[in-house]
């Protein structure tokens, strides 16, 4: 049995307990949370200066592209990223890409993370997640705007997840984004998702909305560039999030990331259309790609789910959420250091299905124990607990 006293304890779902004792079992699993170290006996407490919190929640990495850090050039533009993306991935050997990733869950095991929301285009990433203490929820992302591949490529992303249930693997479907998957193919992935999460790259770029709108500017030359002809698409008129989730209306979560050009209109059409909806932010990778972050004070007024992912390495310098964090406390500071955990914990946990587990320092749950300090508006983890 461990008695950890702490100046804060912040449970998460209840308020902050200045001086609050936690007690865990030889499990690490919660057992109570006092109120005070009244009738412990002294000797018994470890006492650390510093607020405690549960074990983050990463909910949107791309393990597969952790061999990618440093190789791709910052704030050139969502589709000049992409460009890199496709032309470098697989221009290194399979042993490296295996290093990486070890390399890449280790950091976020010493960064606090205890789960996360993965993006899989193959099966590369399952040596790495089966061996890990994090809990991983691994989106299969499809790719195809063509209409007429949506059957094929479903298809495939099923015998993919299959593989990745086999091995024991939580798993489901997502589409990549709404310029890179078909209507027709983001209704078979609803379908078959039924009430797991789902996740799409939603609003990264201006560009995006420009293409849905009138057809016109650089995912065109992206289009161009990959040799792929859209001649079969009709510019809808509308943002590319007003064109598609209507589409997407289903029991499962839904998880929008990004939405860096979200503009307010947005926001508030799909607040009202989709009750089960969650908005992730990679404040780091915005700013990496395209050198700007989303209207976050708008996402808080209209009591939006928000979760808290890092992207990959090809687009941030590290998969830390603290990092997110002071990097979202320093452009909003109006954003309290109660918001901005509870989206980095407990919502983030509530999205991926594990709250019963993780996400919050109650009773009955396992959820990692974290130490951190407040320099000012940035946020560092002084020690993992539990």
């Amino acid at each position: 049995m461990r008695f950890i006293k702490a100046t804060t304890v912040y449970p998460i779902s209840s308020n902050p307990i200045q001086n609050g004792v936690i007690v865990l079992n030889d499990k690490k699993q919660i057992i109570d949370v006092l109120p005070s170290d009244e009738g412990i006996e002294q000797t018994t407490i470890e006492t650390h200066n510093g607020l405690i919190c549960p074990g983050f929640i990463n909910t949107h990495c791309h393990l597969e592209l952790s061999h990618l850090k440093n190789q791709i050039p910052e704030k050139t533009g969502i589709v000049n990223f992409a460009k890199k993306i496709v032309s470098q991935r697989n221009n290194f050997m399979d042993e490296l890409k295996q290093e990486a990733m070890f390399l890449a869950n280790e950091e976020m095991q010493r960064n606090g993370i205890v789960a996360v929301g993965d993006i899989s285009n193959d099966d590369s990433s399952i040596a790495t997640k089966i061996k890990s203490t994090i809990h991983y929820h691994t989106f299969i992302e499809l790719i195809g705007f063509n209409p007429a591949n949506a059957q094929k490529i479903y298809a495939g992303g099923l015998e993919l997840k299959k593989t990745f249930l086999n091995k024991g693997l939580s798993a489901s479907l997502a589409p990549h984004a709404p310029y890179s998957v078909s209507l027709e193919l983001m209704k078979l992935i609803v379908k078959d998702n039924n009430e797991y999460p789902c996740s799409i790259h939603n609003q990264e770029s201006n560009a995006e909305n420009n293409f849905f709108i009138n057809g016109t500017g650089d995912l065109v030359d992206l289009y161009q560039s990959l040799h792929l002809p859209i001649d079969y698409f009709i510019p809808t008129k509308k943002t590319s999030l007003q064109s598609y989730l209507p589409q997407l209306l289903a029991k499962s979560k839904l998880l929008l990331v990004h939405n860096t050009f979200s503009s307010e209109a947005d926001v508030t059409f799909a607040q009202q259309l989709y009750t089960n909806l969650y908005w992730c932010l990679c404040a780091n990778a915005n700013l990496y790609i395209e050198q700007t972050v989303p209207n976050v004070p708008f996402l808080m007024g209209n009591n939006c789910n928000i979760t808290i992912g890092t992207d990959s390495l090809a687009s941030n310098h590290q998969l830390s959420i603290t990092s997110e964090l002071s990097t979202l406390l320093n452009q909003f500071p109006n954003i309290t250091i109660d918001e901005a955990l509870n989206w980095a914990t407990l919502k983030g946990a509530e999205f991926l299905g594990i709250q019963d587990v993780l996400g919050s320092i109650e009773k009955g749950k396992t959820p990692g124990l974290l130490l951190l300090t407040l320099k000012e508006k940035n946020i560092v983890i002084k020690k993992i607990l539990a």
